[in-house]
């Protein structure tokens, strides 16, 4: 038997109200200037606003240059960002964008070269060698998980190609996961956000990697967001089911450390070359690859139904989803949110060569991907 290592070591002060705490948090730490590293749409609304009056006593600044999915030119200007202000820890408050710039903008303030050259896959990937600034979380989205990740998602500035920065060492040093800060996400993105967050549980259980705990976390996740969806969507301010969804969704972040699948691959592939919302781009492709991953591992299907509380088997599972999609409003295939056939020569080997589908229960090859967005356009 081999030996396997599993680690939780993220601090989570979760519940309404939790953002108050941040302020003196970080001067309990001996720290006095945050730099809050958000997007350019949350900047300009009051929420905001709002938590930078729990701060006091503190020197902020703000960096809102992240805009769509993150960037390498967004970190290292997050970076150029923080060594302008001198400020001695990050902030990270948004959603899963916003998030993964910032577990890397305190990495390239301290390190030398381009946020490039630290991806995981890189051939001459550099070490990370410097203590990292303090970072702590703040999400306003229940879908990504970033703020309990260990990895930060980041697009080459050309390609839109996605790349990895992995590593314990840019784990959030504390969360402060607050449902009234998702109170205000529109149906839409409470909807594909949404989405995120169960594809996440639900691919890491399908997982053939060995990691008994994340499969428990994955089950009760899926349990939790099964039952609170579609409540989040239909009520904005259902403050149980947004809390709910807040759980699932960093649940669903903790068990993907025991890798992802083929749905993944698709939407990272969608994301590079339709620059398609990465929530949006997992629920068009879950039921589809699901499908078609049910008959090599049935068993796991019907747990997943039995959690989803869902009567009947897997292929039931399945329908679930799909109706489940329709009731929050995700509707049509690919080719009704702008994907077109002839995009298939770029999207087709991207998704093939996407590190998550290495761990997708049936091995899926350029045949199988092109035969899953024709059947998903």
């Amino acid at each position: 038997m081999s030996i396997t290592r599993f680690a939780f070591p993220t601090i989570i002060h979760f519940g309404a109200g939790a953002r108050r705490q941040v302020g003196a948090h970080l001067l309990e730490q001996g720290l006095r200037r945050p730099l809050v590293v958000t997007d350019r749409a949350l900047a300009r609304l009051p929420v905001l606003a709002e938590f930078r009056t729990h701060l006091t006593g503190l020197e902020v600044a703000v960096f809102d240059g992240v805009r769509g999915n993150p960037s390498c030119a967004q970190v290292m200007a997050g970076a150029a960002a923080y060594k302008a202000h001198g400020a001695d820890c990050v902030i990270g408050f948004g959603g899963g964008a916003a998030l993964d710039v910032s577990k890397v903008v305190g990495l390239m303030a301290t390190h030398e070269g381009d946020v490039l050259e630290y991806v995981w896959d890189h051939p001459q990937v550099r070490p990370i060698v410097h203590p990292l600034p303090y970072f702590v979380a703040l999400p306003t989205t229940s879908g990504t998980g970033s703020e309990v990740g260990r990895s930060a998602v980041v697009s080459e500035n050309d390609s839109h190609v996605k790349r990895t920065v992995f590593s314990p060492a840019i784990l959030a040093r504390a969360v402060f996961a607050d449902p009234e800060l998702t109170v205000g996400l529109p149906p839409a993105l409470t909807a594909a956000t949404g989405m995120d967050a169960l594809t996440h549980n639900i691919e890491s259980y399908l997982s053939p990697a060995y990691h008994p705990l994340c499969d428990g976390i994955a089950l009760e996740g899926l349990r939790i967001g099964a039952c609170a969806l579609a409540a989040a969507v239909a009520e904005p301010g259902n403050l149980q089911a947004r809390a709910d969804m807040l759980m699932c969704s960093m649940m669903g972040a903790v068990a993907f450390q025991k890798d992802l699948g083929s749905v993944h691959a698709c939407a990272h592939a969608l994301g590079a070359v339709c620059d398609l919302h990465h929530g949006l781009a997992n629920a068009l492709m879950i039921d589809i690859v699901l499908a078609w991953n049910q008959e090599a591992v049935p068993h796991k299907f019907d747990a997943l139904a039995q959690a989803a509380g869902v009567a009947g088997d897997g292929a039931a599972f399945v329908g679930w989803l799909r109706e489940l999609k329709q009731r929050i409003g995700i509707g049509g295939g690919l080719a009704a949110h702008g994907v077109t056939p002839e995009m298939l020569p770029r999207l087709v080997p991207l998704a093939a060569r996407d590190f998550t589908g290495g761990t997708n229960p049936r091995p899926a090859v350029e045949a199988d991907y092109e035969r899953l967005f024709r059947q998903a356009m």
